[in-house]
């Protein structure tokens, strides 16, 4: 157990911090400008329009405004971030000094090969490394995030099918996969399918061999799977779906459990995304930035997108003399700086400590799963993987829900874990620690939910109102989602 009963939640100071247009006062100033040495010159006022009313300032009124706004926001620096769906470890900030790199940093992307030569081995090296660490052939850095790499490997799957003239127009996607993979299949036109996971949340070849037709371009599968389970079977599947004529496409978010462990072409994997943004510790999250490359197969190494980095003796250039390919699907390099991080990572870890890596995480969600099962449903009483899955079953005879506790969570000082995903387990609570959180840490964790069980049989008011000590309480989430304000505070 932690060596103290505290929880990183408090009763503490909490500021409020009005708009700037609230905050600023007339002749106020928060810097100080040298006199200009050349007169001044007249501006026609049609150029320039009517003056922006901004506020004035002084300097410590704009530090004390964005540090207190930063003091709002709860990050992997701020604490642990146990969020099921999305890997959410800590960012050594090594990578961070990498990508700064003034000569990096600083490259500009429309430069002639010759100008870019580190950036260019840099590409080629990420790209040989993730080759490697997939067991894959090929790879493209090109996506942006993960739904975005999905795009790409829809894409690839049409034009391969396209290519063999035989186009088809149906995608097998089971019920334990991600949820961006039907909307991602759905872009290219292809039909979703749903194959029903059995009763020990894994696939059943029988159920993939019936539904797998000449119509059905192949499978969209996710391994480790949101249940956090690694489909044991997986090339028996990607034999029958290789049988009739289909592609396996691997959604690799889940990466993190299987570094060094899972060789993705030997399991039948004929394509298949990375997030760089949650396996290889690069920051995500407010919208991006993200990086979702592609790793496919050789006999589909043709129809990946263009620009690809290649290198001849000693020396790199784009290619994009690739007549297969999809095309471009971003701009330049992708999330340049993103991939730099991912880079750094990989070598700042080796072979010996991606793998460490893993097999930690998954020593973690386990410790986790055991840990709690005896006062939180599990629906699925097996080895995890990167995550575990319960449920509020064990609390509904209080009527206490999984958002009940999730809330709660919040006032010990913790983010909430993923809730009410996977859809196959009602009332889910999908918790992953990621190899980052020592032992210490996940005792504390591990305190703080079994207090609130405690507290769901003791004092279930105190749940159903939490959370109580943020600056924010309680929303109403079905009015929020009914009707949601999209204009800012003004339609308020």
């Amino acid at each position: 157990m932690s060596t103290t009963n505290e929880f990183p939640g408090t009763g503490g100071l909490i500021l409020n911090e009005p708009l700037l247009w609230h905050k600023g006062k007339k002749g106020r100033i928060g810097m100080s400008i040298p006199a200009g040495e050349v007169p001044a010159a007249a501006i026609d006022p049609l150029l320039v329009g009517e003056p922006a009313d901004f506020p004035d300032l002084s300097e410590v009124d704009v530090v004390r405004h964005y540090t207190r706004l930063s003091q709002w926001n709860f990050g992997v620096d701020s604490g642990m971030y146990p969020l099921g769906s999305c890997t959410m470890k800590y960012n050594p900030k090594t990578n961070e000094r990498q990508a700064a790199t003034p000569a990096i940093a600083a490259a500009h992307p429309m430069l002639a090969d010759e100008l870019c030569q580190g950036t260019l081995r840099l590409l080629h090296e990420l790209q040989t490394y993730l080759a490697a660490i997939t067991g894959l052939d090929a790879v493209s850095l090109q996506p942006a995030a993960g739904a975005h790499g999905e795009l790409t490997g829809m894409l690839i799957f049409h034009a391969w099918h396209r290519h063999r003239g035989a186009q088809r127009h149906k995608i097998l996607i089971p019920d334990t996969a991600h949820g961006t993979n039907p909307a991602s299949a759905a872009l290219c036109g292809y039909q979703a399918v749903a194959v029903k996971s059995d009763e020990r949340g894994m696939l059943d070849p029988a159920l993939v061999a019936e539904l797998m037709d000449e119509e059905t371009a192949g499978i969209m599968l996710t391994n480790p799977n949101t249940l956090g389970l690694f489909e044991e079977r997986i090339r028996e599947i990607a034999a029958i779906v290789h049988a009739k004529g289909g592609l396996v496409y691997g959604d690799g978010a889940n990466m993190n459990a299987v570094l060094g462990v899972m060789d993705a072409k030997r399991c039948g994997i004929d394509v298949l995304h990375l997030n760089l943004h949650k396996t290889f510790s690069t920051p995500h999250g407010g919208g991006g930035p993200g990086a979702g490359p592609v790793c496919v197969t050789g006999e589909l190494e043709p129809f990946l997108p263009v620009p690809r980095v290649v290198k001849e003796g000693d020396r790199y250039r784009l290619d994009s003399d690739r007549p297969l390919s999809v095309g471009r699907i971003h701009a330049f390099h992708g999330n340049f700086g993103v991939l730099v991080r991912a880079y750094s990572y990989i070598l700042s870890m080796g072979e010996a400590g991606l793998k460490r890596a893993s097999q930690l995480a998954v020593l973690n969600a386990n410790y986790v799963k055991e840990r709690l099962k005896d006062v939180l449903h599990l629906p699925y009483d097996r080895p995890c993987m990167h995550e575990c899955v319960f449920s509020d079953l064990k609390q509904q005879a209080q009527k206490i829900t999984t958002l009940d506790m999730a809330k709660r969570l919040i006032d010990y000082g913790y983010h909430p874990p993923t809730i009410y995903f996977p859809l196959v387990v009602h009332g889910a609570l999908m918790i992953e620690p990621t190899e980052t959180e020592c032992k210490d840490d996940l005792d504390q964790f591990i305190a703080a939910l079994r207090a609130i069980v405690r507290e769901a049989e003791e004092q279930p008011d105190l749940l159903r109102q939490a959370p109580q000590r943020t600056k924010v309480r309680r929303l109403d989430e079905v009015q929020a989602a009914r009707c949601p304000c999209l204009t800012g505070p003004s339609a308020v």
